[in-house]
């Protein structure tokens, strides 16, 4: 009983510290340092084997919820200014990378499993962000176009200006859009939703009807503890995709599921 109050005041703590530390963020980079910091921290408490079984207990207890709803949503928002700060760094001629960032960096080239991205492939991105290093880093292993989108026009006008010192060369583009809003939807064969994107499962419905049947969709995600840093694995319309493959990744910051579109008279599979 004692390691679990130990385990909860920890969350409380990062909780309050986030909350300080996004609520510092005032478009320049002045506080990259602190929110550095405090990301790297989290992410090893949340990848720190040990934590997974206090996880479990804590969740018994209803009162919780409200706290670990708070820690994703706060922490996930983090993350977002996180992405400006390294973003507005580069553009003041600075040069520095997270261990939250090494950890998706890391996951690139196992994205999409057995289905690769090819030269002749068309990738997008929901939720590219400030600093948009999975298209950057997509176009420049694979030689394909590469396209990323977001709702926030900050992080568009960064990423834009990102891409034009680091991408020079790739064919890959950011843009402020809505899903649906996209004309090139049937053109696209790959898709990578990012984790800390909320609404990803109505997207990815969504998604079905707007494109080619040959599409392969990789979702990140965290389920159990890994829920604090990502929002969670859901149910599918098993219609509409299946699940065919899950990378799990228990020393990384998030797993991803990868999905093709269903068809008539396939039985779902997970792998």
């Amino acid at each position: 009983m004692k390691e679990l109050l130990k385990f909860k005041h920890q969350l409380l703590d990062f909780s309050g510290k986030f909350n300080y530390w996004a609520s510092q963020y005032n478009g320049t980079a002045q506080h990259c340092e602190e929110l550095e910091k405090l990301i790297n921290e989290y992410t090893a408490f949340i990848i720190d084997e040990s934590n997974r079984e206090k996880w479990s207990l804590l969740q018994i207890e209803d009162m919780n919820a409200e706290l670990l709803v708070e820690l994703q949503q706060i922490s996930t928002r983090c993350v977002a200014i996180m992405e400006k700060y390294r973003a507005l760094q580069l553009l003041g001629g600075q040069s520095s990378i997270t261990d939250y960032f090494k950890n998706i960096e890391s996951c690139i080239e196992e994205e999409f499993g057995n289905f690769q991205v090819k030269p002749t492939s068309k990738v997008l991105l929901v939720g590219s962000g400030a600093f948009p290093m999975t298209p950057l880093l997509i176009a420049k292993k694979t030689g394909a176009e590469v396209i990323g989108i977001d709702i926030d026009d900050e992080a568009i006008e960064l990423g834009g200006k990102v891409l034009r010192i680091l991408g020079d060369g790739l064919n890959v583009r950011v843009q402020n859009s809505q899903l649906d809003q996209l004309e090139c939807l049937k053109d696209i064969t790959h898709v990578i939703f990012s984790s800390t994107v909320k609404e990803k499962y109505d997207l990815l419905d969504q998604l079905h009807d707007l494109t080619r049947d040959e599409i392969t969709i990789a979702m990140r995600y965290g389920n159990d503890l890994k829920s604090l840093f990502n929002y969670p694995l859901k149910e599918v319309n098993n219609e509409k995709w299946m699940l065919v493959e899950q990378v799990l990744r228990p020393n990384q910051v998030f797993d991803i599921a990868l999905y093709q579109k269903q068809r008539k008279g396939e039985a779902v599979e997970v792998v």
